[in-house]
Formats: structure tokens, sequence, C-alpha cells
């Protein structure tokens, strides 16, 4: 029983990390539509925040997947 808790903090962790990064790609994109658009938007640092979002969501969503097939095999 002690053991599923490490386990289940791995998921909030996971999750945690998932959905921040979905929220910060978002607003990151936001940032490229010509509305929002301004002179002093620097598009090469937004490319390398939405890069960065898109590694953590990845990142999230390996740990996710490592995680529920080891407590499957379990």
């Amino acid at each position: 029983f002690c053991s599923q808790k490490p386990k289940s903090e791995l998921v909030r962790t996971s999750l945690r990390l998932l959905t921040s990064s979905a929220y910060r790609l978002q607003s990151e994109c936001k940032k490229t539509l010509p509305v929002e658009t301004c002179p002093t938007t620097d598009i090469q640092l937004v490319t390398q925040q939405v890069i960065q979002c898109a590694y953590d969501i990845a990142k999230a969503a390996k740990q996710l997947v490592t995680i529920t097939t080891k407590e499957n095999n379990n």
C-alpha cells in the first residue's frame, strides 16, 4: 500500500507539468498572432519558448506513460 503513494505523487507532478506547459504553450503561441504581435515582440524568443513548452509537454507525457506502464506491469 505504501508503494502506491510515490507513484501517485509522480503522476500528480507529471500532470502539473503537463498542464502548466500546455497553458504556457497556448500563451506563447498567442503572441505570434497578428492581433497580439507588436513591434517589440521577439519572434525568435517566442519560438524558443514554444519549443521549450512542447519539450516539457512531451517530457510529462513520457513520464505518465512510464508510470502507468510500470503500474500495469505490477
